[in-house]
């Protein structure tokens, strides 16, 4: 029996937490279940934020089921606080929070550009309808038509240089 528990001591890897702060790591170790030896950084983060004894007091405030989830909550903000010393995780949610009030101002302009097209769209269709119940378009060479200065010559409009008016010969 005590070759078995010798062998499952010396088995036994310390926490990502002992292994940092270089202390003995037993059984009983709190960190031990939330920081595992190959996720040193993580604890690193927290211990450099709360440091190590303040995050085992806030790990044994917290009831035993909700612990992971508080560890989870601990390392977000650690790591949220050393992007952003000064805001933390506030700063990305307020980040996050601005950008959906821009992103809803640009979908109710999208939304008042479509109901605009729409319209748009709407009144063209009604000229085409209106155009094709209408009376056929007149020639050009029909009588009730005054052409003035133009004649036409095979499908062609030209200006009678004659009768054309002198101001008009400045091109601007």
């Amino acid at each position: 029996m005590d070759s078995e528990k010798v062998l499952r001591i010396r088995t036994h890897q310390p926490c990502a937490a002992c292994k940092m702060l270089r202390r003995r790591c037993d059984n009983n170790c709190t960190l031990a279940p939330y920081f595992p030896t190959d996720e040193i950084e993580k604890f690193a983060c927290v211990h450099k934020v709360f440091g190590a004894s303040n995050v085992i007091k806030m790990i044994q405030m917290v009831e035993e089921i909700k612990r992971e989830d508080a560890v989870k909550a601990l390392v977000y903000e650690a790591k949220a606080r050393l992007r952003d010393p000064v805001y933390g995780s506030a700063g990305a949610t307020s980040h996050l929070y601005k950008m959906v009030q821009d992103l809803k101002v640009e979908l109710e302009s999208m939304q008042t550009q479509i109901v605009a097209l729409q319209e748009q769209r709407n009144q063209l269709l009604s000229i085409l309808m209106n155009v094709h119940h209408q009376d056929p378009v007149y020639s050009i060479n029909d009588s009730t038509i005054d052409c003035g200065n133009f004649s036409v010559d095979d499908g062609s409009l030209a200006y009678d240089p004659v009768n054309f008016p002198v101001a008009c010969d400045r091109i601007l």
